[in-house]
């Protein structure tokens, strides 16, 4: 590893699971100390241990990103432990470990399409919020969204899921314009269909490995593929760039 986030701090939300996990693991791994922001009590202590047990340093720090005084604790034991934060990695959502019906678009019920907005929404909104005054304070930050290739090409079925990483695109565009001046990149990732769990039923391993038949490589999108993005968002070798979405997919929703 180039340890490029040597004396950095990051958050990651939602990082108990999948691909939170690979993003906070492979950060660790850079170098950064590591914040496990998950409402997953349990999985992030999991989480940090093993980034402990790997020679890294992480905290657990149990998180509900739609509550602004968890989100505000989350960030006063991040400065109290670690002495700065840095990097914001925004992967709480609603998609696989928290599942979500696919259904039509006229039969998904209200309180399901309230609830997506609400995580993956506002708690993207929220989380911004909470780490935004410590950033400004140290005039740098790196804001890493997380949206989908769905949410560029469209997929049928999941339109409440779709809508709100579309929404995340177009949050990320207008809040680096908002920050930029204090020195704070904002930018996104969309992930394509990635094979985040742990132990796959049948149905879903098809549907990976139909994903595969479609994207330019030929493969099973994993976790791993997706750290690398996150890494250079993250470090210094994209302090010049803001407000733009890389899609990570294998080649399926060329753009």
């Amino acid at each position: 590893m180039t340890k490029k986030l040597e004396g950095k701090v990051a958050v990651v939300t939602g990082s108990g699971h999948g691909i939170g996990r690979a993003y906070a693991i492979r950060l660790a791994q850079e170098g950064a100390k590591v914040v496990v922001a998950e409402i997953d009590s349990v999985a992030a202590q999991k989480v940090s241990d093993e980034i402990n047990n790997l020679g890294g340093a992480s905290i657990p720090v149990p998180t509900d990103v739609i509550e602004p005084s968890s989100l505000e604790a989350m960030v006063n034991k991040t400065i109290v432990d670690f002495g700065r934060l840095d990097i914001l990695v925004n992967n709480a959502a609603i998609f696989s470990t928290i599942p979500m019906s696919r259904l039509p678009f006229d039969q998904i019920s209200i309180e399901e399409w309230d609830r997506m907005m609400s995580v993956n929404v506002k708690g993207t909104w929220l989380s911004c919020c909470a780490v935004l005054p410590q950033m400004r304070k140290q005039q740098y930050g790196k804001i890493i969204n997380i949206s989908s290739s769905t949410a560029i090409k469209g997929s049928p079925s999941r339109i409440h899921y779709v809508t709100s990483k579309a929404g995340i695109i177009g949050f990320t565009k207008t809040l680096a314009n908002e920050v930029g001046s204090d020195n704070i990149c904002v930018n996104c990732i969309a992930p394509g269909n990635t094979l985040s769990e742990v132990n796959p039923d049948e149905g879903i391993l098809k549907l990976r490995t139909e994903a595969a038949n479609v994207r330019a490589l030929k493969r099973v999108q994993k976790p791993e593929d997706l750290t690398g993005a996150v890494l250079f968002f993250a470090s210094e070798d994209s302090d010049f760039i803001t407000g733009q979405t890389l899609v990570v997919d294998g080649g399926n929703c060329l753009h």
